[in-house]
């Protein structure tokens, strides 16, 4: 007998998965309606502790009823039917603004709401996969930020593993819904560690895609040239089926013609097996990768991660960067201690094109509009958070002419440079990927400072993919992450990687909530 609406369901949110979701209909065990009141009644008991989530939608649970109604006719659903999810806030979604955590875009804190025409492609792929989309997630101001979502104008997003310390950012809110258990999986978007940092901080599974293998139009851009969507979740196979829905040629973003013919034909679980880590070779971080070195408790925990991997058959290879000049190629942007933002540049062209892809009842529709109605706060003035921008030497130009295609030849050398020597690293040490630890020391504590990442720029402007996994913790609890990197396209083999490591270890343990 299915359970009626009515009746709360027996379910542990902390243990579901998408195979785990598809087998609880089959079985009768619960509904789409049903799980979705379950997921609901999380979100009620602990969102607001945690601040994950800023906007519930209020057709979800007519949109479960939708999926019962057809799977009871007999329907052909999409691979995500009934499954509950979440939308990071800066992707376009039909009925919400798009407030970018910026108390200025958002009505009801003074601003004025940019209100969508249609959604972004990879939420329109969400909806047809039949996902369930509970809601939209905290951000940072103009998700600047990776560390945290502390000027938001909703309030901060705390960690759902260790709450006394930053949750990653900018899809903070993302991680802490996914990690809450509040959802099953959630839509991220990474410029500069976005998606990496926030699943590694919370004990997540993160895919960081190929640049172009995911389309980011309708997504309110730092960087046209660097943003990347892709999928949390709380295991590898789920984040896998996500990016199945995810990837994918899109005419509204033309780059996305690179990656036809890169996807799995099979599928990105197609290579998941429990073995895929036997006879690989993987690089290790070192200086020649970056010359910052490990704390002594984050080597203690790499160096175990290390034999983990060895003894699942992997072989691993020494700082296989080293003498290639990879290093010298990392320019922190001033005055920014670490976070290197070439690339983002393009800023105002690609929030000149954002805009207009609102539609023509959209409150801005120009970046002129948009600098006039933020200006109390400009992004790009003195004190603003995207200030440092003006550091780059194309910058100037790209603002002052934010309807003209902008000179982007220092990035295009430079992503040229990084690709060439890995390339060349790969090719000699005849590697199949990297792993990394995600960060370089344990989280900070809140307000103390930002998160120390092993590869952030160096990725980002490359356009390389990357997936995290959980990987262990440290003595204070906060957790520790590895990060699977590989070349361009390589995601599936990445994923059986992390698979490999994730079946073999099983360091994930579900947080405690308050």
């Amino acid at each position: 007998m299915h359970t009626t609406a009515t009746q709360p369901i027996a379910v542990d949110l902390t243990t579901l998965t998408v195979e785990a979701v598809q087998e609880g209909f089959r079985t009768g065990a619960f509904t789409a309606e049903s799980l979705a009141q379950a997921c609901l009644r999380q979100i009620e008991a602990h969102n607001p502790r945690y601040n994950a989530i800023i906007f519930l939608n209020g057709q979800a649970l007519d949109d479960a009823r939708a999926i019962d109604r057809r799977r009871a006719a007999g329907e052909t659903l999409g691979p995500l039917a009934g499954v509950p999810v979440v939308v990071k806030d800066p992707m376009d979604m039909v009925g919400f603004p798009t407030t970018a955590g910026w108390s200025l875009l958002h009505s009801k804190t003074g601003g004025v709401d940019l209100m969508p025409a249609t959604d972004a492609p990879v939420v329109a792929r969400m909806r047809a996969a039949g996902a369930v989309i509970l809601g939209k997630t905290n951000v940072p101001v103009l998700s600047h930020t990776g560390t945290h979502a502390d000027d938001s104008w909703a309030g901060p997003t705390l960690n759902v593993v260790v709450p006394e310390r930053v949750p990653g950012g900018s899809s903070a809110g993302t991680a802490a819904a996914v990690g809450a258990s509040m959802a099953v999986l959630g839509l991220a978007e990474e410029t500069g560690g976005s998606i990496q940092n926030p699943a590694s901080a919370q004990d997540l599974v993160g895919i960081k895609p190929t640049i172009g293998l995911v389309p980011n139009a309708g997504v309110m851009p730092l960087s046209g040239n660097r943003d990347v969507v892709g999928p949390i979740a709380r295991c590898v196979r789920d984040a896998a089926l996500c990016l199945d829905v995810l990837a994918g040629y899109s005419a509204e973003d033309p780059k996305t013609l690179a990656g036809v013919g890169k996807t799995p034909v099979d599928g990105y679980t197609a290579k998941l097996r429990k073995d895929a880590l036997k006879g690989v070779r993987l690089g290790l971080y070192g200086a020649g990768w970056r010359p910052q070195p490990l704390s002594a408790e984050a080597r203690k925990l790499y160096d175990r991660a290390a034999e983990e991997l060895t003894a699942q058959g992997a072989i691993l290879v020494e700082d296989p960067f080293l003498g290639t000049g990879f290093a010298a190629l990392r320019q922190p942007t001033t005055p920014l201690p670490n976070f290197d933002a070439r690339g983002m540049e393009s800023v105002p062209y690609d929030l000149q094109k954002y805009l207009e892809r609102l539609g023509p009842d959209a409150a801005l529709k120009s970046f002129a509009a948009f600098a006039e109605a933020t200006a109390q706060q400009s992004a790009f003035g003195p004190g603003g958070v995207l200030s440092y921008l003006h550091n780059l030497p194309q910058f100037k130009a790209s603002l002052a002419a934010p309807a003209t295609p902008p000179d982007l030849s220092d990035f295009i050398a430079l992503k040229a440079a990084y690709l060439r020597i890995v390339d060349a690293v790969f090719a000699r040490h005849q590697l199949d990927g990297l792993v990394f630890p995600q960060m370089r020391e344990e989280l900070p504590l809140n307000k103390t400072g930002t998160i120390q990442e092993t590869t952030v720029g160096e990725i980002n402007i490359a356009g390389l993919p990357a997936v995290t996994v959980p990987a262990g913790y440290y003595a204070s609890g906060a957790p520790f992450g590895l990060l699977f990197v590989g070349k361009q396209w390589s995601e599936a083999e990445l994923l059986a990687y992390a698979y490999g490591y994730e079946s073999a270890t099983q360091h994930r343990k579900a947080p405690a909530l308050d």
